[in-house]
This record gives C-alpha cells, structure tokens and sequence, in this order.
C-alpha cells in the first residue's frame, strides 16, 4: 500500500466511520454543544466521501441523539452533558500514560478520559510543539521534522522530559494524570517504564500504562483527516511508514489495550470501562 490511499478505510462502511469519527470529537469534547456542523457537501468534501454517505452518517448520529436539525441552523451538536463538569477523587494519584503510533487516536481517549474524571490531560504535542518547532528552525531543520537524526538526538528527549516533569508536579501536588504521546520508543524501553513506576509509586501514585491501537485503514484515514504538517511525510509514503513500524506491537510490561479500529468497540466505552479497572486497582 502507498501513495495517498483511501480517505475511508474500507473495512468499514464510508457512512459508519464518519459518524465514528464525529462521536468521538463530541465525547472528547472537539466538537461542542450546539455548535452548527459544516454542510453537508463540505463535510463530503472533507472526508472525500458522496454526500449520500455524509447523509447517512448523520441519520445514525440522529438517531443516537448526538445530533439535532435545527431551522436556518442545520444540524447542531447535541451534548448537554458537556455543560457538567465531573470530578473523580481518589484515595491516591493515578497516572495513565496513553501511548500508540500517529492517528491512533490516544488524544481523543485522553481527552475522553478527562472529561469523564476532571483529571489534568498533558499532551506531548500540546506542551511542547511551539517550543520544538523553534528549536527546529534554529537548527536550520524544518518545523515539522520528525525523522531527522537531529530531532531524534537533541530535541525529542527534551519533549518527554519536559511531559514527564509536568506529570511528576502534578502528583506531587495529589492530582491525577492523564498522559498523552506516542511512547514508542518509551514502551519498549523496560527500563524506562521500571524508573518511571518506580517513580509513581515513591509519590504514592498507581501507573497504568495504555496502548491505543488502530488497524492501518482506519489510522491512514485518521491521519489524513487531521491534516498535520508533521504527518505529511507519513501519509505521502504510507506504505514505507508501515513497513517500518510493528503494528501489533505491545508494551512488554503489565499495560492495558484500547481497541479504537472501525470495528472496535465505541471509544467512549471502552474509556467507561478503563476508569473503571484504573480506580479498582486503588
């Protein structure tokens, strides 16, 4: 497989993965209540589907009630529950790092996660993209380089020393934390993840290490709807990007798995259910 491939993973009916897609940005909160949804033929158009499948997508996202026709408004965002806010205490910190390859989709489970418990979400690309982007051009790289030995030397360290360190103030301050990143390197470093629950547990904290996975169609459809800068190389050579990555790679420590594939599971419950195993372990 190379080149642009599909927009819509084809395991899927085109009209299901869009409304998969629009559901998870409403629970992880991208998409807000009463916010007005792009046209039909613009959503089509984005998605590079027909606007038959787009119509069909937000028939089955009407009929779950997260979405409602309004006169001269179109088709509004309905999730009133994101005007309550939750809170989750427990008797001690818990950490959730969330790792996975790109499109994956660990920052929509992140986010997810933090709005179902009010824990502090820390995203690798959110804490440190401007600050790594500089540091880029200073050394006469591209803003968006992620491959080059330079990022992967000098700059990437810094990134998750930089994510680990918020991590750290945050339970030391008794709060929880939900930590997002691709952790690939990091996951398959036992000695890593031994210093870094070595870590939580001298504060007190449970480690829960997750891993996010997504077959390739749905990942590449992922990533090209997203449109990041940083992702061009991947998605221009796509085939090459697979090849050179484990796909059914696994943490080789105790971990948890979220499936978020087409065909998996809603992510929203399947998140219900990891806040639930996460607390038990307290």
């Amino acid at each position: 497989m190379s080149g642009e491939g599909p927009r819509v993973a084809r395991g899927e009916a085109g009209y299901q993965q869009v409304a998969r897609n629009i559901r998870n940005q409403i629970a992880a909160g991208g998409l807000r209540d009463g916010q007005a949804l792009p046209s039909t033929r613009d959503l089509a158009n984005e998605w590079g589907v027909s606007v038959f499948t787009i119509n069909q997508a937000m028939g089955l996202l009407i009929d779950e009630g997260l979405v409602i026709s309004k006169a001269r408004a179109g088709r509004v965002v309905n999730a009133p529950d994101q005007l309550y806010r939750t809170e989750m205490r427990t008797a001690a910190p818990h950490v959730l790092l969330i790792g996975g390859y790109a499109g994956s989709g660990k920052t929509e489970l992140g986010r997810i996660l933090a709005r179902a418990t009010g824990w502090p979400m820390l995203d690798k690309d959110t804490l440190t993209r401007p600050v790594v982007e500089a540091a880029l051009e200073i050394l006469g790289l591209s803003p968006n380089d992620r491959e080059s030995e330079s990022y992967l030397s000098k700059v990437r360290p810094r990134e998750y020393e930089a994510l680990i360190n918020s991590m750290t103030e945050n339970v030391q301050c008794g709060s929880s934390a939900i930590v997002t990143a691709p952790f690939i390197r990091e996951f398959k470093d036992t000695a890593w993840l031994s210093r870094i629950a070595a870590s939580c547990a001298d504060m007190s904290a449970t480690l829960t290490v997750v891993w996010v996975y997504c077959d390739p169609a749905t990942m590449h459809t992922y990533i090209r709807h997203r449109g990041a800068a940083r992702d061009a190389s991947k998605v221009e050579n796509w085939g090459d990007y697979l090849g050179a990555i484990d796909i059914d790679f696994r943490p080789p420590v105790a971990h948890e798995v979220i499936d978020n594939s087409a065909s998996g599971v809603p992510l929203q419950a399947q998140a219900r259910e990891l806040i639930a195993r996460v607390t038990d372990q307290g």
